[in-house]
This record gives C-alpha cells, sequence and structure tokens, in this order.
C-alpha cells in the first residue's frame, strides 16, 4: 500500500530515525565525547585552564607504575574483588534456590528482606555500618557480651578489620541484587525438569549442578561482569567507611582518582585521566574473559 508516493514502511523508518537520532546524539555527547576528551587529556599535564603535552607524551601512564599509592589501591581493590565477588555470588545462588522453593511460605517476605539493603542509600548504608563497626559500637558491645573478646577492637583503624568491614558490607548491600537475577532465571526453569530428575535418582547437589548451573550459565556470567565493573569502581564503601585509611591501607582505584582529581587542592586531571582508562582496560579485559568462558556457543 502507497500513499503519495510513500510506503507504510518508509514512513515507519522516517519515524524510527526521528526516535533514535535525539537519543544517540545524547549518548554521542554525553558519554563518548567526554571519553575522547578524557583519553586527549591523558596525555596532557599541567593545571585545567593551561594543560599541555606531557614530555613523553606517555609520561602519565608510566608515572603509574611507579606510584606506591595507586599500586596500593589497585591490590586492595583485586582483594575485595578475589574475596567478595565470589561469597557474594555463592550466598546469592544459594539464596535464590531457597526462595524459589513453590512450597516455602511468605516467600514474597523473604525476598523483599534480602533485597532491601540494595535499596539503601550508598551514604547511608555506609555511615551505618560505621556507626556499628566503631571502637564504642554495636558489634564491640555485643563480642564484649559473649566474652569472645576482652578489649574494644579497632575495626577501621587497622588494615586488616579495615578490610573486612568493606568486604562485610560489600556483601550485605549487594547479595539480594545479585539473588534476584538468579532467582528470575530459575523461575524460568521448567519444575518438570526437576521432577524428572528425581525420579530418575539424581541427588539435590547433582541436580544442582547438571541441571541448574549450566541453565543458569548465562545469568551467571552476567552477575560476574557486573560484579566485578562495580568492584573494580568501588568508591563509596572507601570513601565512607574508612576514607581510605588507615594510611591508604583500604583505598580503592577510584577514591584515589578521586583524590587527584578534587581531593588535593589544584586537581591533577591529566594523571587522573590516566589512571580511569587503566581501569577501564581492566575492565574490559576481566569482561572479555568472563564472556570468553561463558559462551556456550560452538
Amino acid at each position: 500500500m502507497r500513499t503519495n508516493g510513500n510506503s507504510v514502511k518508509a514512513k515507519q523508518r522516517r519515524w524510527g530515525w526521528a526516535f533514535l537520532i535525539p537519543a544517540t546524539f545524547m549518548i554521542i555527547v554525553m558519554n563518548f565525547y567526554p571519553m575522547v576528551q578524557a583519553l586527549i587529556t591523558s596525555f596532557k599535564k599541567g593545571p585545567i585552564l593551561n594543560m599541555e603535552m606531557a614530555d613523553p607524551w606517555y609520561n602519565n601512564y608510566a608515572r603509574i607504575m611507579q606510584d606506591k599509592i595507586f599500586i596500593t589501591a589497585m591490590k586492595n581493590t583485586f582483594l575485595y574483588l578475589i574475596i567478595q565477588v565470589p561469597i557474594m555470588l555463592v550466598l546469592a545462588m544459594l539464596l535464590a534456590q531457597i526462595l524459589n522453593n513453590k512450597d516455602l511460605k511468605f516467600k514474597g517476605i523473604f525476598r523483599t528482606m534480602v533485597f532491601l539493603p540494595c535499596a539503601t542509600s550508598l551514604v547511608s548504608y555506609a555511615l551505618i555500618f560505621k556507626s556499628l563497626f566503631a571502637t564504642q559500637g554495636l558489634v564491640n558491645s555485643v563480642l564484649r557480651s559473649l566474652h569472645l573478646i576482652s578489649d574494644n577492637i579497632n575495626w577501621l583503624g587497622t588494615a586488616g578489620t579495615a578490610k573486612f568491614v568493606i568486604i562485610f558490607a560489600l556483601i550485605w548491600r549487594w547479595t539480594g541484587y545479585n539473588m534476584v537475577f538468579y532467582l528470575a532465571g530459575l523461575q524460568n526453569i521448567d519444575y518438570q525438569v526437576y521432577e524428572a530428575a528425581k525420579i530418575d535418582g539424581a541427588s539435590a547437589w547433582k541436580t544442582f549442578w547438571r541441571i541448574t548451573v549450566p541453565l543458569l550459565k548465562p545469568v551467571i556470567v552476567m552477575t560476574f561482569i557486573m560484579s566485578i565493573n562495580g568492584t573494580l569502581q568501588l568508591f563509596d564503601e572507601s570513601v565512607n567507611l574508612t576514607n581510605g585509611g588507615p594510611a591508604n591501607a583500604t583505598i580503592t582505584m577510584s577514591h584515589y582518582i578521586y583524590n587527584m582529581s578534587f581531593g588535593q587542592g589544584v586537581g591533577k586531571f591529566g594523571y587522573a585521566s590516566a589512571m580511569s582508562f587503566v581501569v577501564f582496560i581492566m575492565v574490559a579485559i576481566l569482561a572479555a574473559i568472563n564472556m570468553k568462558v561463558g559462551d556456550t556457543r560452538d
């Protein structure tokens, strides 16, 4: 069917472009253009209003490998990643399995309770944990009442315990978020598959590994990528719980980039941009590895 020489399909195509062009323009202006400018800035030095090309041009990137604070921040970030992400995702999977039970009563309440930490403001929950783990906080009071400790523990003032608090806070907040993805994946698996496995004599453990995990593999890969991406850009917990202390013992890469940009008077935007692109490369490499491992196509 044609009207004035224009087909219905041609009109639909024009309307499609009419809706796409503004959104595409905004994405380019708000995302890709700043990324290109940040890349150019990473090869410059000097104050923001009078920046010039570094000599040599790769000077900011060479400096990163000699920066002890950045290396410490990178080690801290990967420590949080290696410990927190597997524990969090395993807990999320277990909780999803439990809350997917069709015979469980009050499932809605339990699911809401597990997910609620994720709905808490990042700053608010960090301040709550800071209060709980203060020297005179609730955690020390409970441990003393149970006679597990004799003196108060300086949780946030000691490097090892401060890292533990950050990891514990991350697990508490993000487990419910990942549980929702696993729960959605489990609900798309036909329950008759589990009944057939039960009739065949498969144990719960074998059913989990041979049925649940393979069918949830795309979801597992997605949550791994999102968790890795989020942890490598970890900022709020380092700033609000420990302020990177004691003596930069808990600082993260994003926190250090922020300090270089805004936290030390005159911003070192060239160096901060270089560190940002190093983090971007780390995220891209780890995401590519996860996607390759999770690719089930022949």
